[in-house]
Protein backbone atom coordinates (compact mmCIF):
# COMPACT_ATOMS: atom_id res chain seq x y z
CA UNK A 1 0.00 0.00 0.00
CA UNK A 2 2.82 2.41 0.78
CA UNK A 3 4.39 1.58 -2.48
CA UNK A 4 1.30 3.00 -4.22
CA UNK A 5 1.33 6.27 -1.96
CA UNK A 6 5.01 6.72 -2.41
CA UNK A 7 4.77 6.59 -6.75
CA UNK A 8 1.47 9.03 -6.58
CA UNK A 9 4.18 11.12 -4.35
CA UNK A 10 6.77 11.48 -6.69
CA UNK A 11 4.91 11.23 -9.77
CA UNK A 12 3.35 14.78 -8.89
CA UNK A 13 6.50 15.67 -7.96
CA UNK A 14 8.42 14.67 -11.65
CA UNK A 15 5.55 15.72 -13.24
CA UNK A 16 5.54 19.10 -11.52
CA UNK A 17 9.15 19.04 -12.76
CA UNK A 18 8.19 18.77 -15.89
CA UNK A 19 5.91 20.91 -16.32
CA UNK A 20 8.13 23.75 -15.29
CA UNK A 21 10.98 22.67 -17.51
CA UNK A 22 9.00 22.47 -20.63
CA UNK A 23 7.55 26.08 -21.61
CA UNK A 24 3.82 26.21 -22.17
CA UNK A 25 0.34 27.17 -21.07
CA UNK A 26 -0.86 23.54 -20.60
CA UNK A 27 -3.76 23.54 -17.85
CA UNK A 28 -3.07 20.07 -16.22
CA UNK A 29 -5.09 19.54 -12.85
CA UNK A 30 -3.69 17.49 -9.79
CA UNK A 31 -4.37 14.12 -11.19
CA UNK A 32 -3.13 14.66 -14.89
CA UNK A 33 0.31 15.96 -13.49
CA UNK A 34 0.53 12.76 -11.49
CA UNK A 35 0.01 10.62 -14.69
CA UNK A 36 2.46 12.67 -16.60
CA UNK A 37 5.21 11.68 -13.51
CA UNK A 38 4.26 8.76 -13.31
CA UNK A 39 4.19 7.43 -17.09
CA UNK A 40 6.88 10.01 -17.30
CA UNK A 41 9.03 7.56 -14.84
CA UNK A 42 7.89 4.09 -16.13
CA UNK A 43 9.27 6.18 -19.71
CA UNK A 44 12.25 7.38 -18.05
CA UNK A 45 12.89 3.60 -16.17
CA UNK A 46 12.53 1.82 -19.81
CA UNK A 47 15.56 4.31 -21.26
CA UNK A 48 17.37 3.29 -18.01
CA UNK A 49 17.25 0.09 -18.64
CA UNK A 50 18.67 0.42 -22.26
CA UNK A 51 21.90 2.01 -21.25
CA UNK A 52 22.23 -0.35 -18.28
CA UNK A 53 20.20 -3.09 -16.03
CA UNK A 54 20.03 -3.17 -12.31
CA UNK A 55 21.14 -5.26 -10.28
CA UNK A 56 18.62 -8.25 -9.24
CA UNK A 57 17.23 -7.03 -5.71
CA UNK A 58 17.82 -3.30 -6.20
CA UNK A 59 14.59 -1.55 -5.12
CA UNK A 60 15.22 1.24 -7.84
CA UNK A 61 17.52 2.31 -10.81
CA UNK A 62 20.43 4.35 -9.79
CA UNK A 63 19.21 7.09 -12.69
CA UNK A 64 15.99 6.40 -11.91
CA UNK A 65 15.22 9.94 -10.75
CA UNK A 66 16.52 11.81 -13.48
CA UNK A 67 15.77 9.64 -15.49
CA UNK A 68 11.79 9.86 -14.76
CA UNK A 69 11.78 13.37 -15.47
CA UNK A 70 13.63 13.09 -18.79
CA UNK A 71 10.73 10.12 -19.75
CA UNK A 72 7.36 13.14 -17.92
CA UNK A 73 8.98 15.73 -20.06
CA UNK A 74 8.97 13.30 -23.16
CA UNK A 75 5.35 12.71 -22.76
CA UNK A 76 4.59 16.90 -22.09
CA UNK A 77 6.10 17.10 -25.65
CA UNK A 78 4.20 13.97 -26.84
CA UNK A 79 0.55 15.03 -25.37
CA UNK A 80 1.40 18.85 -26.75
CA UNK A 81 2.13 17.38 -30.28
CA UNK A 82 -0.88 15.13 -30.32
CA UNK A 83 -3.34 17.72 -28.88
CA UNK A 84 -2.42 20.28 -31.31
Amino acid sequence: MFHIIWSIIVGFVVGLIARWIVPGAEHYGFIMTTVVGIVGSVIGGFIGTLFSKPTPGQKFHTAGFLLSIVGAIILVYLLRFIQH
